[in-house]
């Protein structure tokens, strides 16, 4: 892989990642247009991913690390409760239980959590079925036309006020479940997580916001798997400061696309982005019929 094709595909990743486009589909159709072999395509994606990934931890950095250190609390919590059950159980005594969620970023950290869960489930599931539609232009030509339907869909969604003190676990399951769909190409894992929020009553930042945060420990997952499976198969790194060029074209871009999403979204502007992967997903499906 050239220098000039790793920074144009990681352009391309920094951008789609990032509108509700997919980036998935666009590289699965990139993928065959390149001719990519597939041990190159797993390394370099899995790089292009954690490049993605750090430009949501830098454009959220306030978030991430509230979140992070809520989490640590809470775990902190959570192991002092279980000494003072004991404690009470076997000394017949009375000592008090911390409170576990006392403001919204311990909830919220609970939620996206607990959206976790069900999207790796889901995902594993899909794994294989995403594999096969990935290797042509048929399967992600599908997805983008699911992905245009729930983008009209979160074009057309009220305006809610639900903030995390609002919103209920049962929500964040399901917005769980909805993200782990995302693994097949075409869909945008974005786009319906969004979706899913705002139908949920999700005030319009706050559903951004989620849908952004709650793609970071999936993104993490799926990047490790892929350089697991790498190094498992054997594949070389020796085009690994290539890669690292494409990664860091991906967050860079990344950064200006989360900026302009986030507008876009408070501004109910989501139609121009479900009209779009309709024309890709019918041209891709119109090149996969035209070249079987």
């Amino acid at each position: 892989m050239s220098v000039i094709q790793s920074i144009l595909l990681g352009i391309i990743q920094g951008i789609t990642e990032f509108l509700p486009i997919s980036s998935s589909g666009h590289l699965a159709v990139i993928e065959n247009f390149f001719q990519i072999n597939d041990g190159e395509g797993l390394l370099f994606f899995a790089v292009l991913h954690l490049g993605t990934l750090a430009a949501v931890i830098v454009a959220f950095w306030p978030d991430v690390r509230r979140l992070f250190v809520e989490t640590l609390h809470i775990l902190g919590d959570l192991f002092v409760n279980l000494k003072n059950f004991i404690h009470n159980k076997t000394r017949q005594d009375a000592l008090r239980y911390r409170k576990i969620i006392h403001n919204n970023y311990r909830k919220f950290a609970v939620l996206l959590w607990i959206s976790t869960l069900p999207t790796a489930v889901v995902a594993i599931l899909l794994r294989d079925t995403a594999a096969q539609m990935t290797g042509g232009l048929l399967g992600p030509g599908i997805g983008f036309l699911i992905t245009a339907a729930v983008l009209f869909v979160a074009h057309a969604a009220g305006d809610g006020e639900n903030l995390p003190r609002e919103v209920g676990m049962w929500t964040a399951l399901v917005i769980g479940l909805g993200q782990g769909f995302a693994v097949l190409p075409g869909v945008s894992r974005l786009g319906v997580t969004m979706t899913v929020c705002l139908l949920c009553g999700f005030k319009r930042r706050f559903a951004v916001k989620y849908a952004f945060l709650a793609g970071v420990i999936p993104t993490l997952g799926s990047a490790v798997w892929e350089l697991r499976s790498g190094a498992a198969a054997g594949l070389g790194w020796g085009d690994f400061g290539v890669f690292l060029v494409g990664a860091a074209a991906a967050c860079l871009m990344g950064l200006l696309a989360i900026r302009l999403l986030v507008q876009l979204v408070e501004k109910r502007r989501l139609q121009g982005f479900a009209v779009y992967c309709l024309l890709v997903g019918l041209g891709a499906l119109c090149c996969s019929f035209l070249f079987l």
